[in-house]
């Protein structure tokens, strides 16, 4: 009896333990982030509140100068479960700036999930935390 308790014991650490790792590797922004590439993001209203927001996003290089003719696909989520996420897509104003609109439809904790892909193809996702975005 105490064997098998002991067995069951174990094979419940290995499965947490390879879940753990599992969930680790699937975080996001892990990998597929590019620590070269500068991102900022602004929203107008300021502080954010429920309604239509208007992103203002920043792309850079290396060494500080403007990335133009990058597409960014704009993915808004609350930090709970159970919200239907919005979605937009930035369009490029002036250079290494962008804007796209995004719905904001409740109030909560928020962030917004920036997919990038650069000129020369290089891909990269980000994520930037919109906290208490008030209620109208």
């Amino acid at each position: 009896m105490i064997t098998k308790l002991r067995s069951r014991r174990w094979i419940l650490a290995a499965t947490l333990v390879l879940l753990l790792l599992t969930l680790a590797a699937c975080k996001r922004g892990g990998s597929s982030d590019l620590p070269d590439i500068g991102l900022t993001l602004e929203i107008d209203p300021s502080p954010p509140a429920v309604g239509l927001a208007m992103l203002t996003l920043t792309l850079t290089d290396a060494n500080g100068q403007p990335i133009s003719d990058a597409k960014l696909d704009i993915e808004g989520n609350m930090s709970h479960a159970g919200m239907t996420p919005v979605f937009s897509q930035a369009t490029p104003f002036e250079a290494g700036k962008y804007r796209a609109p995004l719905e904001l439809t409740m109030g909560g904790d928020w962030f917004v999930l920036v997919k990038t892909t650069l000129p020369n193809g290089r891909t990269f996702e980000r994520q930037i935390d919109l906290p208490g975005v008030a209620s109208n």
